[in-house]
């Protein structure tokens, strides 16, 4: 009888173990979307550069803000930090209702995300949403929004349908973030109008002057779109992988940090890898709250690790 026993459970067993490593295996990579926009870049390779130091790999996707969203539906995107809330409501709702998504945390707060002119085009009097029909010729009835497929091109799309504003002549140029800042460099130097989506975080607002236009609550929230950006991941994953699910709970950023991971970048030309580097080493500090808690893939020291791995004292 024992014997008999003995050998229906050892298969079992065996899948056990199977199952365990597998499931560790699947956890050592983790995989992150990436709209294309710098300070999800930023914080993907903040995030990126901790998990290397945990001895993890971090892989990341460029993918449109949808298609992000159907990748961890379908298991195969981990995680999302730039879930942008509210213009991503939409989104949020659609896949939670599906059982397709978790909200970690939120990891920024005090963002903003909305239309925006040159300061001198402000001081000629377009300060409000409602302004900008009166002066259509000089803004040629564009307004320059971000890649094709985002939420809030989505939002502006239905403002000018519907005719709000007086807008419903007009149209909306799509084009990634470095093609809309391109763009309004270009407007600034030969000081033309141009409306736009401007954000903060983000170097441009220390590299040009710019004024957020009012009366935009109805599409962009309160605020001037006042934003917070949350982490999402596939269902389950915190469950999965609970290490890495402590981790993306205590992964929290500030303006100022993505303000200079972004200068890093769009301005000093470093790759996000580099820029996460010279971030992180010159602000070891914040390795201590992100690390509670935390351990290394094989169950060492999270912080004595991530501390080597940059080579911090």
């Amino acid at each position: 009888m024992l014997k008999t026993f003995t050998k229906a459970i050892l298969p079992i067993t065996i899948i056990a173990a199977i199952s365990s490593n597998t499931l560790a295996n699947n956890c050592q990579t983790v995989r992150f979307t990436d709209p294309g926009w710098t300070d999800i870049s930023s914080t993907n390779a903040l995030a990126s550069t901790v998990l290397e130091g945990l001895g993890y790999k971090a892989k990341v996707s460029t993918l449109a803000v949808p298609i992000g969203f159907e990748g961890m539906k379908n298991n195969e995107i981990d995680v999302f930090l730039g879930n942008w809330m509210p213009a991503q409501q939409k989104f949020v709702e659609k896949y939670k209702g599906e059982g397709a998504i978790d909200v970690v945390t939120t990891n920024l707060t005090g963002a903003k995300f909305t239309l925006a002119v040159p300061k001198y085009v402000a001081e000629q009097g377009i300060t409000d949403f409602s302004q900008l029909s009166t002066a259509k010729e000089k803004f040629k009835k564009r307004i320059y929004g971000i890649e094709a497929g985002a939420p809030a091109n989505q939002l502006l799309q239905k403002m000018i349908d519907s005719g709000d504003f007086s807008l419903k002549d007009w149209s909306l140029v799509e084009s990634g973030e470095q093609g809309v800042l391109s763009q309004v460099k270009r407007a600034i130097k030969r000081e033309q109008h141009i409306a736009f989506l401007a954000w903060e975080p983000h170097p441009m607002n220390s590299n040009f002057e710019l004024a957020y236009l009012t009366g935009g609550d109805k599409y962009f929230g309160e605020n001037f779109g006042g934003a917070t950006i949350h982490t999402l991941s596939r269902k389950g994953y915190q469950q999965q992988c609970p290490n890495i699910g402590k981790l993306l709970n205590n992964l929290k950023f500030n303006l100022k940090m993505e303000n200079q991971m972004m200068g890093y970048i769009l301005d000093d030309a470093l790759s996000p890898a580099n820029a996460a580097q010279k971030w992180l080493s010159n602000n070891p500090g914040v390795l201590n709250n992100w690390l509670s808690g935390v351990s290394t893939f094989d169950g060492k020291d999270g912080l004595s690790a991530v501390q080597k791995h940059l080579a911090i004292k």
